[in-house]
């Protein structure tokens, strides 16, 4: 295995480095008939792309997706859909010193120490800039999720250190203008306040961290594979296979661990509803829940209540600042990284989040077929 598949009925295989001539993804197993146009693509890559300001990097890309097989007159035909981004705003020259240095918090040593070389141009396929095929991709699980009633969102819940107060469940926020906000992070005065502290630590050479919670709605009871192929597994695995996550969470997650089972454990509430949801009037949720401590998962299978978890990202570690790091040969070197970088991941990480969310309920989805007669 070369790491670089996803997926058990819908794959999905990305290819391409950050400053190489293009990107893309090949996706195999998405049913025929889904309704696809390259906006549907171009959307989120939109979404993703660099450039946009306050915490991101100013590498100007256009993201422009062709999609080059798999499609016909507007629907997909069921065979393998390849869709390719070229880059446009690549600037090699800017890493020809690390040739021969290792950038702490980089995977460059890492890299090396595998493969006994590494495209040393921004990481090559450990930028962040391979994002881009998972977004393409996470586009189309969309559009696939989407004619089946499910909504996925994400948004920033904490970054620089501020916290935006009930981070967590099914927020009524407007998706629109939380789009138009830098970091994508709710709460009017903490957005502010986060906002402007991540742009003076990148004056200071500096970054910062942040959170990003998520949530699906109009999922069905019963997603999920146990034992080992629990949704919350495969969703965590999602998200730490990002270049900088470092954790998840669950609806209450580590705050679960100070409480009490009195307190936090998932009930059905009063609503005598059938696990079948096709049998349900429309609008009454499967299943009636007093809390949604667990985020929405049982067992590793979903309950029908909304998926609902967290993940950290840590400080981009591509900062101007000088830092101590080593050659090739070992020897203590002084390194001032040029470039252009993110001062925090906040803002582009949500639409990847919500990318990868969509590959593993999509998979899901598909998986469940095979459930029952």
């Amino acid at each position: 295995m070369s790491g670089n598949t996803f997926g058990r009925l819908f794959r999905v295989s990305t290819f391409g480095e950050s400053h190489g001539p293009a990107l893309g993804c090949l996706i195999d197993g998405c049913p025929a008939g889904l309704p696809l146009e390259p906006e549907d693509i171009a959307g989120e890559l939109r979404r993703r792309r660099p450039g946009a300001g306050g915490a991101s990097s100013a590498r100007r890309e256009e993201d422009r997706p062709e999609i080059l097989s798999g499609v016909f007159e507007g629907r997909t035909l069921g065979t393998p859909i390849a869709i390719l981004v070229r880059n446009a705003g690549q600037q090699p020259g800017d890493y020809d010193e690390l040739r021969e240095l290792y950038r702490p918090g980089h995977a460059d040593w890492a890299w090396e120490a595998k493969f006994g070389l590494r495209d040393h141009r921004g990481g090559g396929r450990a930028s962040a800039r391979e994002t881009l095929g998972r977004v393409a991709a996470g586009a189309v699980a969309k559009r696939f999720l989407a004619a089946r009633g499910v909504t996925i969102r994400a948004w920033t819940s904490a970054a620089a250190g501020i916290r935006v107060p009930a981070a967590r469940g099914a927020p009524d926020f407007d998706w629109d203008a939380l789009d138009r906000q830098p970091l994508r992070m709710p709460g009017g005065k903490e957005a502010d306040e986060a906002l402007a502290l991540v742009e003076a630590l990148r004056r200071q050479g500096d970054s910062a961290g942040c959170e990003v919670s998520c949530a699906a709605w109009g999922l069905p009871p019963g997603l999920g594979e146990p034992v080992f192929d629990k949704l919350d597994a495969r969703i965590a695995a999602a998200m730490l296979s990002l270049g900088a996550a470092k954790g998840v969470e669950f609806g209450a997650g580590f705050a679960a661990a100070a409480g009490r089972g009195s307190e936090q454990n998932d009930r059905p509430g009063a609503l005598p509803a059938p696990l079948n949801a096709a049998d349900l009037p429309p609008g009454v949720p499967p299943l009636g829940w007093e809390s949604n401590h667990s985020g929405g998962v049982l067992g590793g299978i979903s309950t029908g209540m909304p998926l609902c978890f967290t993940v950290a990202f840590k400080p981009v570690p591509s900062i101007a600042a000088p830092q101590r790091t080593a050659d090739r040969q070992g020897r203590p070197r002084e390194l001032e990284i040029r470039g252009r970088h993110d001062a925090c991941v906040a803002g582009r990480a949500v639409p990847v989040v919500e990318a990868m969310t969509a590959l593993v309920l999509a998979d899901f989805a598909l998986l469940r077929r095979k459930d029952r007669l």
